[in-house]
Parts: structure tokens; C-alpha cells; sequence
């Protein structure tokens, strides 16, 4: 195998960096040793580096094939991490593929194979369906913020693309919680486990707080703004009021974003509904009361947004405490009008977001809800639903996401380009013999 002409010297001089943290370097030397690696870390500890040197060790700069892929949650991590690879400066090439953009624009990039492919798992698994990519090559997978992916219901995704690469022989998982079971299909093999995650950070460390100013009483411009800046990462807005709840919803969905609301005065389940979306990724942004802030089963959000101050401490502690027990990387941000201050509770020299004028709105969901008028009380389950959609409504297990099933109804993520034709194909089907109302979930 040729050695590619770089040095880590090199790369860390090129990146603007003086030295590799105690992560990274047990990372690179962890990865000599063994083939699996489970690393977990804070997010902003700089893992992208610890598996970006490694991954690199393994690419021979004379295979003109594609040898390592990075499977990411987000366009924003692919994103993210293409740019890092970029400025690493080894002259090895990389292309990210990602919902949001011109899918041509990436089969053309792929046309000559890149050394390493980053992306999102319904872009790749696209890719890998069309013949776009040399699956035979490729040795090394990351499974970066393997955790994210798995809750934004790319469970079927990443099997698939895993099954598809018959040549791996190197498997690097990262994660910033320590929570999560790892599933079986991404078959680790006696993985070395590097935990540099703090006991106890959730709490209180690792919550970011920080603030944006309004320049109008009313808020909904700058949430707006600040929701479209966060790109499509979840976030739950928390307001004071239903009254607000339901107005500050509205004027989202007005400006194009996709959102759902949750309150108190709601139907059961209209509230399940809701929550339901949240968690499958058919809406990245739920504004709700206090009621959401505590007891809910709603894992790793991204963002607190604090588009009223909380009336106590407490309740502004409890609000965090949404991202600050889930994910350790969780951020709250708290909008102030001219009339308003920080609460004393806060410390006063957080960091304060300034917004620019204007941005594009965030990637819109790729999911949406199926409503089945029939549960557990009918004795139907995940296997029954799953067998019925695929059978009657000719979906793949890819195009299936989260399915909840409660006593008297259930619901399921669809992917949203398959749901007209799916809803036509079974409009006259039975589930258990049985003939069921099955609708888009309101």
C-alpha cells in the first residue's frame, strides 16, 4: 500500500493546532490496536479529528476507489466535517452527500470515486440503490453520532448500507452519551471502548446557555431567525401560555417552518400525536408549556429555547433539563426583549448569538405520520404493522421509521415521498382482517 505524503505535523499545523487532546491520542492509538471502536466524548471535544487521523492511516492514496465513509445524522455534521477533511490538506478527496441539494450534483462528483464519502443515511442508502458508489472497496466506517441517527429513525437505513459493504474490516462508533444500546446489525467484533465522557456533565457542565436579543416585544421574528439558523436539529420552544403556544406555532408554520404543538388543553391523542412527530423526525421543532419539561420520553434534543422566561428557577431548570439529562451537548437559549433581563439566576456574561438578517429556511423533514385507528387492544403490533405496509403497501423496510402502538390507535413514520401511494394502495386493505381508518396524523 503507497503512504500518502503528510504527516500529522502537517495536518494539525494546517488546522491551526498546536497539539492533539488526551481524546484524540488515545483514539489514533486505540485504532492500531484493534480493528472496532467505540468512542465516547463530549460533542465540541474534538472527535471528528480523533477519527478523521486514524481513517486517513488506512487509505491508500494509489486505490482510486472509495475506501472509508462517514455515516452523520445531519447535513450539518457532513457538512461540517467535509470542511475539516478539506483543511486537513492531504489531497485526498472528499464528497458529502446529503438531503437539500441536487442529487445530480453528487452523482457527478461520484463519477470519480472520492477517497472517503461522508453523508446522511437516506442519501447514502439512495446512492448505494442507484450504483453510485463502490461498495466493494470501502474498508473503514464511521458511525459518527451513531446515537442521533437512531433516533431520528434511520434504524433501516444504516442496516442497509452496513449489509451492503461486504469489505469492512474497520468499524469506529462515536457518541457523546454512554445510554445507548448498540444494534446488532453493525457487528462489532471485541470493540476497544474509549469513554471520555465526565460522570454527571448532563447536569450541569456540558448545558450550554446562552442568549439572542429581540428587537420587538413580540419574539416570533427573532425565533424565526434563530430556528433557521440552528438548521434542522430538534428544539423545543418553551412559552408561558397555551394561548402563545398555539399563536407562536402558527406564525411558524406561516414562515415555512415544520413544527407541532403541545399543551395541556389538548386531546390525548392530539398530544400523542404530536410528541409522536417529534420523536420520529416528521417535525424537528415542538413549542409547548412547561407541561413538556418534565417526565416526557423525549430524547437527545438538541436546543431549549426560552421564548418566554420561565417565572421560577425551578422551572427554568426543569426546561434544561429536557436536553441537559438526554444529551450532553444540549444548548439553551433564552430570548430577551429591550424590556426584559436575564434572570439572577443565570450568569450574566453568557454568550449572546447575534442573527443576521436573513436565512434560508431549515431542510425540510423527510418523515411523516401515519394515524392507525387500531392498537394493542386489537392486538396489533409493530410486526403486524410493519408486515402490512410492506405486503399491501409495497414500502421497503427503509421507507418504514418509528412505529409507536398505543391501546386504541398507532402510529408510523412513512417517508414522506412514499405516503400518497402507499395511502392508495391499502385505502381498501385490512390489518388482521380487519378494515381500519388509516390517514395522514393530523
Amino acid at each position: 500500500m503507497q503512504k500518502s505524503n503528510y504527516s500529522i505535523k502537517d495536518i494539525l499545523s494546517n488546522l491551526k493546532i498546536e497539539s492533539l487532546n488526551d481524546m484524540q491520542i488515545a483514539s489514533i492509538e486505540a485504532n492500531k490496536k484493534h480493528d472496532d471502536i467505540v468512542l465516547l466524548s463530549a460533542t465540541g471535544s474534538g472527535k471528528t479529528l480523533a477519527y478523521l487521523l486514524p481513517i486517513i492511516e488506512t487509505i491508500d492514496p494509489a486505490n482510486k476507489n472509495t475506501q472509508a465513509m462517514i455515516i452523520v445524522p445531519s447535513r450539518e455534521l457532513a457538512q461540517q466535517i467535509e470542511l475539516v477533511f478539506k483543511s486537513m490538506g492531504t489531497g485526498l478527496k472528499i464528497t458529502a452527500c446529503y438531503g437539500g441539494h441536487l442529487r445530480e450534483t453528487e452523482e457527478n462528483n461520484l463519477k470519480q470515486p472520492p477517497a472517503v464519502l461522508v453523508g446522511t443515511p437516506g442519501r447514502i442508502s439512495d446512492h448505494i440503490r442507484r450504483g453510485n458508489i463502490t461498495q466493494n472497496s470501502i474498508k473503514s466506517l464511521v458511525l459518527d453520532e451513531f446515537d442521533k441517527s437512531l433516533e431520528l429513525g434511520f434504524h433501516e437505513e444504516m442496516e442497509f448500507i452496513i449489509t451492503s459493504l461486504p469489505a469492512l474490516s474497520k468499524r469506529i462508533l462515536t457518541s457523546a452519551t454512554n445510554t445507548v444500546e448498540i444494534p446488532e446489525f453493525i457487528t462489532l467484533n471485541e470493540p476497544a471502548r474509549l469513554n471520555f465522557i465526565v460522570e454527571g456533565a448532563e447536569d450541569d457542565n456540558q448545558l450550554a446557555i446562552k442568549w439572542v436579543a429581540s428587537d420587538e416585544k413580540d419574539k416570533s421574528d427573532t425565533l424565526f431567525k434563530l430556528i433557521c439558523s440552528l438548521g434542522n436539529r430538534s428544539a423545543i420552544v418553551f412559552c408561558n401560555h397555551r394561548e402563545a403556544v398555539e399563536r407562536t406555532s402558527t406564525l411558524l408554520t406561516q414562515k415555512g417552518i415544520v413544527n407541532e404543538f403541545y399543551h395541556g388543553a389538548m386531546e390525548q391523542q392530539e398530544r400523542d400525536s404530536a410528541l409522536c412527530k417529534f420523536r420520529n423526525g416528521t417535525v424537528n421543532v415542538l413549542v409547548t408549556t412547561d407541561l413538556a419539561s418534565r417526565g416526557l420520553d423525549i430524547p437527545n434534543i438538541r436546543y431549549i429555547i426560552h421564548y418566554h422566561l420561565p417565572h421560577t428557577e425551578d422551572s427554568f431548570i426543569h426546561r434544561n433539563g429536557r436536553t441537559a439529562r438526554m444529551d450532553a451537548s444540549g444548548t439553551a437559549i433564552i430570548i430577551l426583549h429591550g424590556e426584559e433581563e436575564l434572570p439572577s439566576y443565570v450568569a450574566q456574561d453568557i454568550e449572546e448569538i447575534i442573527l443576521e438578517e436573513s436565512y434560508e429556511l431549515p431542510e425540510k423533514p423527510k418523515w411523516s405520520t401515519l394515524f392507525i385507528a387500531a392498537g394493542k387492544k386489537d392486538k396489533v403490533n409493530k410486526i403486524d404493522i410493519v408486515g402490512f405496509l410492506g405486503q399491501k403497501g409495497e414500502l421497503k423496510k427503509e421507507d418504514i421509521g418509528l412505529i409507536e402502538v398505543k391501546d386504541f390507535f398507532s402510529f408510523v413514520a412513512v417517508r414522506k415521498v412514499k405516503v400518497s401511494g402507499v395511502l392508495q394502495l391499502i385505502k381498501n386493505e385490512k390489518i388482521k382482517n380487519k378494515k381500519v381508518r388509516i390517514e395522514v396524523a393530523k
